[in-house]
């Protein structure tokens, strides 16, 4: 019947530990705190049984000078031990019983031994029970535990040694004749293997070949890793690239960020219309979540936000952790919609390629190794207007400045802080910024 409770087959979190916990000390019974969780009641008793805290070693019962032995109250015995020859103490006062008598049974809770299997709810928990070991179900300690052991069944290689060793002498003698893990793999498939298993086993270590036996792969620096991703899956949804496309937008905006020298943490907040080709940039202290939401507002405040939202309608950004909460970039300041956000491919910054080309004419004022710790807006501000003065062919001729001042009107750019530079002015060489300090 179990396969029939909805929300089955789904792992107990930390709020259904937390109820069971509460429950037990209530003297709930596992079927009434099963029927709560939609679960079945040999889950609540699985999960109770395999999680339950002992205190036998953790208050040192063992060699507590208690004796636990289920016969003390009836027992005569003396000098059961006969460590003392003459010892006039009966064996019911002295803990040594507990570990030579051979008569010795110790005493045990039939509670233990049944549903609930600890001694939460238990009234003789509160005053004095004589039982030596405890169980207790604590919610947070099982959660751990079940976090750990989770993590663990996942961890290491799912081979024995013995099948291990049967592998490395096949693949490694194979390694040092020069033959590559494919051409391994290809001409030996009891294997069981594939290339990208044994590159893995190759670089943990587990064979005796090793990875300077490979010919080509040390000469290969390792990938670097993208540790800025953002990491919650979910905010992908209804937003990836193929729902972009499924829009069928003949024009929109691209985002993204570029970052300073690692001597400075600001960074450059960037945006490129396709349309207009024009390119905007705001300086951030920090490359946050906090910090790209404070320019969206700030941008709204001078538009307003129906004026935002008809020039920020739609943005394709890429998966920077900056961008990891776009349910908060895309509400405004007074909670209405202001803007929707999507996300390119993994890897593929070719899919806002407008904004990527306009990096390359940012870089001309600030190279690759410039620290924005002295940079102000009004300078960038002075960088966009510059890029923006600079004629485009796919214009036809015009420039960013001049195309979006038909489409989007005057406040607009006003509100941008941009502003037209003559053509013989334009300067797009780092002594744009120099030359103002």
């Amino acid at each position: 019947m179990s396969r029939y409770i909805p929300g089955n087959q789904k792992h107990l979190t930390l709020e259904d530990r937390i109820y069971i916990e509460n429950e037990l000390n209530k003297g709930t019974s596992f079927r009434d705190i099963a029927k709560f969780l939609c679960k079945d009641p040999t889950t609540i008793s699985k999960e109770v049984k395999t999680h339950r805290l002992s205190d036998w070693y953790h208050k040192g019962a063992f060699y507590n000078a208690k004796n636990f032995c289920i016969h003390r109250y009836h027992s005569k015995k003396t000098n059961a031990c006969g460590k003392i020859v003459l010892c006039g103490v009966k064996c019911t006062s002295c803990p040594t019983c507990n570990q030579t008598c051979r008569d010795f049974e110790k005493e045990r809770c039939s509670r233990l031994d049944k549903a609930p299997y600890v001694c939460n709810g238990c009234p003789k928990k509160i005053n004095h029970c004589t039982i030596a070991h405890k169980y207790t179900y604590n919610a947070r300690f099982s959660d751990r535990k079940y976090r750990e052991k989770l993590s663990d069944a996942r961890a290491g290689i799912n081979l024995t040694r013995q099948e291990l060793r049967k592998k490395d002498r096949i693949i490694s003698p194979l390694i040092e004749q020069g033959q590559s893990p494919y051409q391994i793999v290809t001409n030996h498939p009891e294997l069981n293997l594939s290339v990208r298993t044994v590159y893995s086993y190759l670089d943990q270590g587990l064979f005796t070949a090793r990875n300077v036996d490979l010919k080509r792969k040390v000469k290969f620096k390792p990938r670097k890793c993208h540790k800025t991703q953002i990491t919650n899956r979910t905010v992908f949804i209804n937003r990836t690239y193929q729902d972009f496309q499924a829009l069928q937008l003949p024009f929109f905006a691209e985002m993204d960020t570029v970052h300073s020298s690692r001597e400075s943490k600001k960074t450059l907040l960037n945006f490129f219309f396709t349309k207009e080709k024009l390119f905007l940039a705001f300086l951030m202290n920090r490359c946050t979540e906090g910090a790209v939401r404070l320019v969206f507002d700030r941008l709204e405040k001078r538009m307003g936000t129906h004026g935002f939202f008809s020039v920020f309608e739609y943005l394709l950004t890429d998966r920077g952790s900056e961008f990891g909460d776009p349910d908060a970039l895309e509400t405004g300041i007074n909670g209405i919609h202001r803007t929707s956000i999507y996300y390119c491919d993994p890897m593929r910054s070719g899919q806002k390629g407008g904004l990527e080309q306009a990096h390359t004419m940012l870089r001309m004022v600030l190279p690759k190794g410039t620290s924005f710790e002295f940079l102000t807006q009004w300078d960038v501000n002075l960088i966009t207007s510059h890029i923006n003065s600079t004629p485009r062919e796919s214009l036809g001729g015009k420039t960013p400045y001049h195309a979006a001042l038909e489409t989007m009107g005057e406040d607009v750019l006003n509100a941008f802080q941009l502003r037209p530079i003559a053509p013989d002015e334009v300067n797009l060489t780092p002594k744009l910024i120099r030359f103002n300090h």
